[in-house]
């Protein structure tokens, strides 16, 4: 059916702990977070202590997307503050194969997010190393941006890229995610499907959630 991982971007943080509740009754898998730090993109938002929060708040998968420079300098603490998944951005890491050594050797779940232009290309000799791949749908460092088309015909050559090189990485896509968007992403190869304002600005996160994943 498809991993469904709302992002808290868009949550009311003024009532965090029961944004969470919420959405994991509302039958979400996983809850992402968006890690800022004014460089790598124009936002900042937060660091370990929000996921040790979400960890204490509900018993989902904790997917943390790391949107910073030199993220080798705070894996560890986001491992250590419950991080199930960690995504590094390809375009912030000198050392990308290390960088994702150091996710694993916590027994974390190691991913390469890319920009929309990122080539694929840029993580081919890794690919063996990754427990997912996350394709930025839009530029990173907003919520409620408009997705952006060509992004589906990426995810279509990364589904065939993998399968190529034999790995059953998981395919994510994060960025304008929307009844329609998700329908097309879903057919051309993604699987965990982030989605911010889309789920937390709207009224019923049941019924939001139980409409994407019948357009999946």
């Amino acid at each position: 059916m498809g991993i469904i991982a709302p992002s808290i971007l868009s949550a009311d943080f003024t009532r965090l702990s029961d944004e969470l509740t919420l959405v994991e009754k509302a039958g979400a898998d996983w809850i992402h977070i968006d890690v800022m730090d004014g460089q790598f993109v124009p936002n900042i938002t937060y660091g370990p202590i929000i996921v040790e929060a979400c960890k204490r708040a509900c018993n989902l998968v904790m997917d943390v997307h790391l949107m910073i420079e030199t993220p080798d300098l705070i894996i560890p603490e986001f491992a250590r503050a419950g991080a199930d998944y960690i995504s590094v951005h390809q375009e912030a890491c000198s050392h990308l194969h290390r960088s994702l050594q150091l996710i694993k050797s916590f027994g974390v779940k190691a991913g390469v997010a890319l920009n929309p232009a990122t080539p694929l290309s840029s993580i081919e000799w890794v690919i063996d190393q990754l427990d997912f791949v996350l394709i930025m749908s839009v530029n990173p460092g907003f919520g409620g941006q408009k997705f952006i088309e060509s992004s589906v015909h990426k995810i279509k050559a990364l589904s065939k890229l993998l399968k190529e090189k034999n790995s059953n990485a998981i395919i994510q896509v994060d960025g304008g995610i929307n009844n329609t968007t998700i329908k097309q992403v879903s057919n051309a190869g993604a699987t965990s499907f982030v989605a911010g304002s889309a789920i937390f600005n709207t009224a019923n996160y049941k019924e939001t959630i139980l409409d994407l994943r019948q357009n999946i």
